[in-house]
């Protein structure tokens, strides 16, 4: 654990705060937001789709392994007077409180174990937005490590008890050097009842 904190530490003392981003699947589908509630952004990093989901209105619950990325974007939120609760830890299933977020975002992060803990955690009515890393790709960019790449529409069964709202990957399908390629996106939501 210790080495991974470490890993992550060393990674985010070299990154500013201004050069994380949103995930593309969730700034390309704002509209589909709520105006108002909570949102968790797991392994957020630096914390681009916390900055962006807190801009978007909603209380932000920022996690993360490593305490330095914690530390800049709980800066950042401050000066920003943004609404973004920023804490580092150890992702566990026993984190995740059941019925408790209206949005959760998770941007190139993968632990299969968290799957059926991230759908109870969501609100009925509540949607995941999910972009990670394939195993199918067209450069070595992203992780080596099979653990950490999904499988061809993985994140559709990760996540089928959802209702599918979106879901996109291109593979090797095509021109390879236009469109999304080595990433998945999923939107789902959690239906009432």
């Amino acid at each position: 654990m210790e080495d991974l904190i470490n890993k992550w530490n060393r990674f985010y003392s070299q990154a500013e705060i201004e050069s994380s981003s949103v995930s593309e699947v969730l700034a390309e589908n704002t509209y589909l937001l709520p105006h108002k509630g909570t949102a968790l952004d797991l392994a957020c990093g630096l914390g681009g789709n916390s900055i962006f989901l807190a801009q978007q209105g909603l209380a932000v619950t920022a996690w993360d392994i490593s305490s330095i990325a914690i530390a800049k974007l709980a800066a950042y939120a401050a000066r920003q007077a943004l609404n973004i609760n920023a804490s580092q830890k150890n992702i566990t299933e026993q984190l995740l409180t059941k019925s408790c977020y209206d949005v959760i975002t998770v941007s190139r992060f993968l632990d299969r174990t968290l799957s059926d803990a991230i759908i109870a955690a969501l609100k009925p009515g509540g949607l995941l937005f999910y972009q990670t890393f394939t195993r199918e790709k067209v450069d070595q960019s992203g992780p080596n490590n099979p653990e950490f790449l999904l499988d061809n529409n993985e994140l559709l069964r990760l996540f089928s008890p959802l209702a599918v709202i979106y879901y996109r990957e291109n593979g090797l399908c095509g021109t390879l050097w236009q469109g999304l390629r080595n990433e998945a996106q999923f939107i789902g939501q959690k239906m009432h009842g």
